[in-house]
């Protein structure tokens, strides 16, 4: 069992990834945080991202040269990303993901034990 003590700071950054589901930034997260702990610093919001994400709380998304995302939800789920407003979006596709660690296990020598599996295009509002 995690010895992690919750501290209302990792509380208020986990509800605050769970009422959402835009995938923000850790500036967008520091800035909503701010309005309930109003003397935190960026520095303990990124130290709390990185903790939560190592205790599988949070999901982190990177894209290459972009700043990370976060999701506060973790199950196995797919993003589509809007190559136009840049937005992430989950994808509904549990059908699809249940089996593919398992595919994979079968047919490599590798022991998957994770995916990631990303979709890009245009969001209705840019299309």
């Amino acid at each position: 069992m995690d010895k992690t003590r919750m501290t209302k700071q990792r509380k208020t950054i986990i509800n605050i990834l769970k009422d959402t589901d835009t995938h923000p930034t850790a500036e967008w997260i520091y800035d909503q945080v701010k309005k309930e702990i109003p003397k935190i610093s960026l520095g303990t919001v990124y130290r709390n991202l990185n903790l939560l994400a190592e205790k599988d709380q949070i999901t982190v998304i990177n894209y290459a040269n972009e700043q990370s995302h976060y999701d506060g939800n973790t199950k196995n789920h797919y993003h589509f990303k809007c190559k136009n407003c840049k937005r992430i979006y989950d994808l509904d596709l549990d059908l699809f993901s249940k089996d593919l660690n398992k595919i994979a296990n079968q047919n490599t020598n590798f022991k998957v034990s994770d995916h990631r599996l990303e979709f890009y295009g245009l969001c209705p509002i840019c299309k």
